[in-house]
């Protein structure tokens, strides 16, 4: 009997609170149908620029599963603003690959040499090298996701603790306005999100060894402005939660979707409507930013415009913590 008690209690307590049951029920299924178009998407195959090949070779090319377009004059500069798998220069006999993307870099080699090693073309690789892993070209990634994870989480159940003790009423309830609560609680957790942020750069790249071939001090810049992003999402989403659980229910509906666009899963081989619901996501900027600095060795030129999205993002989400803090006096 008592055992059936608490049965009906649990039972009647998730019925009335239909948050929980809504990310319960519908927060999987919209994972699973993420996961369902992205592995779905159609294969395309590499694209290879050749200059002077015989018509021939080319030919033959077009047969085997890549995608061949001929011009006459192409540039290192230009294959790497195309983003084409490789460029075939027949007049001095060199295999330019771009390696973004080392699998599909071998891919390539492969299938120029028929399946067989072959010294007929020298291959040069715009970035990395022979000795360049999959792991080299998304590490950068893990480094803004975990710091993007952590902010937003530590700071979201911070701001709800403040919230459900009654310490927010107490300001709330002082001539302190809305907009310097905001700033403060901002400015307080982001000192520690900076101090956590350097840390797992430093850590990752100086103990680890992940691949950083760009300025560490970019890396620290694009981590600590994507720390400022989660800590506004944070703090703004935890004004829709009563309980520690009720946060952690927004991971499957925050972050998880966001990895899937965030370079691990190659982006060309999704729908394109699928494709731009990856750009409204501060992890795709994020990444974008990290694997140029880190992996392609580019300047704050490649990724200031990555770094004006983020700041945008954030600057979204302070103005929403403002609103949903002056519409109610316990956010």
């Amino acid at each position: 009997m008592r055992v059936r008690a608490l049965i009906h209690r649990i039972i009647q307590q998730l019925r009335r609170d239909k948050r929980t049951l809504a990310l319960l029920f519908l927060a999987p299924l919209l994972v699973l149908t993420l996961m369902y178009f992205i592995f779905n998407g159609d294969d395309k195959d590499p694209t290879l620029v050749v200059t002077d090949a015989p018509t021939q070779m080319v030919e033959q090319f077009k047969k085997a599963k890549l995608h061949v377009v001929e011009k006459k004059h192409y540039s290192v500069h230009k294959l790497k603003k195309s983003g084409d798998a490789a460029w075939l220069d027949m007049k001095t006999k060199k295999l330019h690959l771009l390696n973004d993307d080392p699998t599909i870099a071998k891919q390539v080699r492969m299938i120029l040499s028929g399946g067989k090693p072959t010294n007929e073309f020298k291959a040069v690789y715009v970035y990395g090298d022979s000795k360049t892993s999959l792991f080299d070209t998304f590490s950068p990634l893990l480094i803004g996701f975990f710091v993007f994870f952590f902010v937003f989480l530590i700071a979201g159940i911070a701001l709800l603790k403040e919230r459900t003790t009654g310490t927010l009423d107490r300001l709330l309830a002082t001539p302190i306005t809305h907009g310097e609560i905001i700033s403060g609680y901002l400015i307080g957790y982001g000192i520690f999100a900076m101090i956590q942020t350097i840390l797992i750069v430093l850590f990752s790249i100086y103990v680890l060894g992940i691949v950083s071939n760009g300025s560490i001090l970019l890396v620290v810049l694009t981590c600590m402005i994507v720390a400022l992003v989660a800590l506004s999402l944070g703090t703004f989403l935890s004004s829709f939660a009563n309980s520690e659980f009720q946060m952690v229910q927004f991971i499957p509906l925050v972050i998880v979707p966001q990895i899937f666009f965030s370079g691990i899963f190659p982006l060309e081989t999704m729908a394109t409507w699928l494709q731009n619901v990856g750009k409204v996501m501060p992890l795709y900027y994020a990444a974008d930013a990290l694997n140029s600095i880190m992996y392609k060795g580019l300047g704050f030129k490649a990724i200031y415009i990555d770094l004006l999205v983020l700041l945008l993002f954030a600057f979204i989400f302070y103005i929403l913590n403002f609103i949903s803090l002056r519409r109610s006096r316990s956010i």
